[in-house]
């Protein structure tokens, strides 16, 4: 089984700045706000939701102030000890549970079953193996049941921008067959890239798929934060043009990151 230490070391690290890095991150906020009108369109009143990657219950914590029920699972301790924390101070006892937990094992959720999984911001990109996660989401949905990823995919427009900067590297990283190294607070572990076509596949014809939908094709990914402060006008009309144009080919494809919505037939 494919060991995720680093990763958690990496984000228990991280879950003392992770909210603030988050809200600071202009981008970052724009992109939530974008997935949360997505899963509002597909969410159905009272759903309970599984959330995988939970990190430090941002999402979750918007989703129960929507009245939904969730239980939240990730690896890193210092993640949900944030999230447990959060719930207490924000008197979310009664809508959203937490477990140190990994996706690739959720055979441990006996018993459970959901109306909807969430997993945002490429959290399933820390698998090398995308079929083994997605095949156990069918025992854990009821009937009807739905799904949205967050998925990096494998081509990047801004990514390939570097190549006339002399950047080969990243501009064609996300193409690496056998995953790319990611750096988190000096911790390194891979990370490995999907395209649509690939999660279609691990979805087999078990699900009907509702929507696709790319995040930041047009205008900048995250990190890239600095050209929205930079450019903000440009900015504006980037993302204008991003939400404008997300829903169709190849702009649903190839982004910073697309969105997934399929339903369990």
């Amino acid at each position: 089984m494919q060991s995720f230490d680093l990763v958690k070391k990496a984000f228990s690290n991280q879950s003392e700045i992770f909210d603030k890095l988050d809200e600071q991150n202009m981008i970052l906020k724009w992109m939530r706000e974008i997935i949360y009108k997505h899963v509002k369109k597909y969410l159905r009143k009272n759903d309970s939701i599984l959330e995988l990657n939970a990190g430090t219950g941002i999402d979750s914590v918007y989703f129960a102030k929507l009245g939904h029920k969730i239980h939240c699972t990730d690896i890193s301790e210092g993640m949900v000890e944030k999230l447990n924390n959060k719930i207490k101070s924000q008197k979310l006892n009664s809508l959203i549970t937490s477990q140190l937990l990994s996706f690739t094992e959720l055979n441990k959720l006996k018993g459970k079953s959901f109306d909807y999984i969430f997993s945002n911001f490429g959290g399933l990109n820390c698998t090398q193996d995308i079929k083994q996660v997605i095949s156990q989401f069918r025992s854990l949905l009821n009937k009807n049941g739905r799904l949205t990823l967050v998925i990096l995919p494998k081509i990047c427009p801004w990514e390939l921008l570097l190549l006339f900067k002399g950047n080969f590297k990243v501009a064609f990283r996300r193409l690496a067959r056998k995953g790319v190294y990611a750096n988190i607070d000096g911790y390194k572990f891979k990370t490995y890239y999907y395209s649509v076509s690939d999660i279609k596949k691990a979805l087999m014809n078990e699900y009907k798929i509702l929507k696709i939908q790319g995040l930041a094709a047009i205008s900048p990914p995250p990190y890239l934060e600095k050209y929205s402060y930079k450019y903000p006008y440009i900015y504006k009309k980037l993302t204008f043009l991003d939400e404008k144009l997300s829903h169709i080919f190849p702009f649903n494809r190839w982004a910073d990151h697309f969105i997934i919505t399929a339903e369990l037939k």
